[in-house]
């Protein structure tokens, strides 16, 4: 099942989405995060902090979840 992850922006980078998803607690977490754990975004992978993420975009982290970014 996927969580619908709502944003009021155009996109929200792959750090502001961890820590909006409570994945992790802090923006400065997110290196290390996506350092130890595989992102995939629309079915690749992906482990860069900055990544864009928009309107229609999903996230999986294994062990985490599946989510749907919406606008």
């Amino acid at each position: 099942m996927q969580n619908e992850m709502k944003i009021d922006t155009e996109y929200i980078t792959m750090g502001q989405f961890l820590k909006l998803a409570e994945i992790i607690q802090s923006g400065g977490m997110a290196k290390w995060f996506l350092s130890e754990h595989e992102v995939f975004v629309n079915g690749e992978q992906d482990q860069r902090r900055g990544r864009k993420l928009r309107d229609g975009d999903i996230v999986k982290i294994p062990g985490f979840g599946e989510f749907l970014v919406t606008s």
